[in-house]
């Protein structure tokens, strides 16, 4: 591909160019390719004229090339907004090898850094990325381009299928390893969109069959098999919407006693993770909601979803159902649920990763969720705010709705989950030693979410 390289002398808000020149220099080994791939993306958000443009470049890490992080325009513009007030962002990698006989669906990654030989790169690839950025970004003879360093704890992966919804797009199943923070080996499993790339949609643990020693364990052996456990969340914000039951304490206990088993509804199932979880640690009786029936698929391939008396899927939107729910108009599920989790996130990238979509701060959305509640029930959402005044309007219109109102910090800057309560005071003790849920609870979770669950006050507070 010819490039006009003139035409980057401007930013240009959501430009998006992808192509691909010879290696200046092949000699590196994160870089060793007779082609490298050069993305150029410009963030939608531009600066005041009179301010200089930001600009950073990064190299994709080698073996991810292909990856849609870094291979498609929603996972540049991901990388570009989680980086503050860059306006260009450079991504530099080995030119994409073709695919032969799908291959490339099982290809593994490993990860591979050598500090010094990156940092060599960094200097060989300096022109170019000059190069590539506006000349007013040198107005003041600053000629240092910073390059953004892409960090996860991935060791290894897999992809074990790449498939297309209907409602979702392309998405895949991987595998992974990851190491702890105390050096330690942990396999998962993961769920992600190609819409959203940098977003996991779901992850569980997995562990190896008849292995005794984790030393030994390799996810790209055929040999070795791994199966999905259910009783654990990985997922950083599923573990405190689980923790918002113990508002519900002596609620629950209460209907057990009497041979009632607690309700759940899921509106947005994924892989599963947290549907198995409140059946089988909580003793839960659970429906999904699931818009995309190849989602649900894949769920029961791969992260252990099964269907039976205490579990039941949907293949429909979320919002309709319950609002059809709250009509009467589902025959065989009694609307009376002790809690609705609501775990959807947006599915516009260019306003970067949030949740929950927009239609929730409709005032029918609220009412149809808070007549499927019992008196006692909640209604918790997994919210990741585009900006502290979503959040605030979100707040405001549940508080039209709802008498009261609670939030979990999550604790990683991004995730809060917001707990509306249908009746006032609903919460009950989590200290009362003697409830049989509230100790089955905290040996399933942190207690720590638990007793952090903090009202928010009224607006004139």
């Amino acid at each position: 591909m010819e490039v006009d390289m003139s035409i980057l002398e401007t930013l240009q808000p959501s430009r998006f160019l992808s192509f691909a020149i010879p290696n200046p220099d092949p000699t590196f080994p994160s870089l060793a390719s007779p082609l490298i791939r050069i993305a150029v993306l410009d963030s939608p958000i531009q600066p005041f004229s009179s301010l200089i443009p930001s600009v950073a470049a990064m190299i994709v890490p080698k073996h991810r090339e292909s990856d849609w992080i870094f291979s498609t325009e929603s996972g540049h513009l991901q990388l570009l907004l989680s980086s503050p007030n860059i306006q260009r962002l450079i991504l530099i990698g080995q030119e994409q090898q073709p695919i032969i006989n799908g291959s490339s669906s099982s290809s593994i990654y490993r990860r591979w850094i050598d500090p010094d030989s990156l940092n060599n790169l960094e200097i060989s690839l300096k022109p170019l990325v000059i190069a590539l950025s506006p000349k007013s970004y040198f107005r003041n003879e600053n000629l240092e381009v910073p390059f953004l360093c892409y960090e996860d704890n991935i060791v290894c992966s897999l992809v074990l299928e790449k498939c297309i919804g209907n409602f979702v797009g392309e998405m895949l199943v991987e595998d992974v390893e990851i190491e702890g923070s105390d050096q330690s080996r942990e396999f998962r499993r993961r769920l992600r969109f190609k819409r959203m790339p940098n977003l996991v949609q779901t992850e569980i643990r997995i562990v190896p069959n008849r292995v005794s020693c984790l030393d030994s364990v390799d996810i790209g052996s055929n040999s070795i098999e791994f199966s999905p456990d259910l009783g654990v969340l990985v997922h950083v914000y599923l573990v405190p919407m689980v923790a918002s039951l113990a508002l519900l304490g002596s609620c629950i206990e209460k209907h057990v006693e009497s041979g009632l088993r607690p309700k759940a509804l899921c509106l947005g199932v994924g892989g599963g993770a947290l549907v198995g979880f409140l059946k089988t640690q909580l003793d839960f009786e659970v429906v999904g909601v699931e818009v995309d029936e190849e989602v649900i698929r894949v769920a029961r391939k791969y992260f252990g979803l099964e269907d039976g008396d205490l579990v039941r899927v949907h293949i429909r939107d979320g919002m309709e159902f319950m609002d059809q729910l709250a009509h009467g108009d589902v025959g065989n599920i009694v609307p009376q649920f002790d809690v609705i989790m609501v775990d959807l996130d947006s599915d516009d990238p260019r306003n970067g990763v949030s949740a929950p979509p927009i239609e929730f701060f409709r005032r029918d959305v609220l009412l149809a969720a808070r007549s499927v509640l019992r008196e006692s029930g909640i209604f918790v959402i997994n919210v990741i705010p585009q900006s502290r005044s979503f959040y605030e309007k979100l707040i405001h219109e549940f508080r039209e709705v709802f008498p009261e109102l609670y939030e979990i910090n999550v604790g990683n800057v991004e995730n809060f989950v917001l707990i509306a309560a249908k009746a006032l005071s609903c919460s009950s003790s989590s200290s009362d030693s003697e409830n049989k849920f509230l100790t089955k609870l905290r040996l399933a979770i942190s207690g720590a979410y638990m007793d952090s669950i903090n009202r928010i006050g009224d607006a004139s507070n």
